[in-house]
């Protein structure tokens, strides 16, 4: 009977906790000084824009907003649209708290205006070592993240690198726990 008074309107689902994104800081502590995994200084969240004017107007208040905060921070904003119609609004900075509030502060304006179904993931890079990318992915439907090792090649992905990452940030990140949910994100642009 639950699911049917959640699909009528008369029990609302619980949605993600949303303070499951500014996990990435912990992890970034963690990361770098345990791991020698290192921010690259980007991340971005990405969602499907409408071509209405209401979309368009709060997405663009947005990204003035995080220009003028990117005056007082030292961040800088740029937006990207992918082959598929997904926009990449784009967070440069070094601090990678600061990059979280920062696509905080679209997931939250999207979400407040109706407009969550929208919202696809939020990205943010790093690199190990020896200078390879990898990426923490987060799944605002899910609230989980999980990390994304791309390999040598064209599409192909390290799974074996990405098992071993889960278990370094597992205390952390709340991981998504199905791997099936795992899915690669071809041709970032951070």
């Amino acid at each position: 009977m639950g699911l049917f008074d959640a699909i009528l309107g008369r029990r609302k689902v619980a949605r993600p906790a949303p303070d499951r994104l500014f996990a990435i800081t912990t992890a970034d502590i963690t990361l770098s000084t345990e791991h020698g995994i290192t921010s690259r200084g980007v991340a971005a969240i990405v969602f499907q824009p409408l071509a209405t004017g209401d979309f368009e107007r709060i997405a663009g208040d947005m990204e003035a907003v995080l220009r003028s905060a990117g005056e007082e921070t030292g961040s800088t904003i740029e937006t990207s649209t992918d082959e598929v119609g997904y926009r990449w609004m784009i967070v440069h900075d070094p601090d990678v708290e600061d990059l979280a509030v920062g696509v905080n502060a679209v997931s939250d304006q999207l979400q407040l205006d109706g407009y969550a179904e929208r919202l696809l993931c939020a990205v943010f890079a790093f690199q190990d070592g020896e200078g390879r990318p990898l990426y923490f992915i987060y799944n605002y439907k899910r609230g989980a993240w999980y990390p994304f090792a791309p390999a040598d090649g064209e599409q192909q992905r390290d799974t074996e690198r990405e098992l071993r990452i889960k278990a370094v940030v597992g205390a952390d990140l709340p991981i998504e726990p199905e791997l099936s949910r795992w899915f690669p994100l071809w041709g970032i642009p951070i």
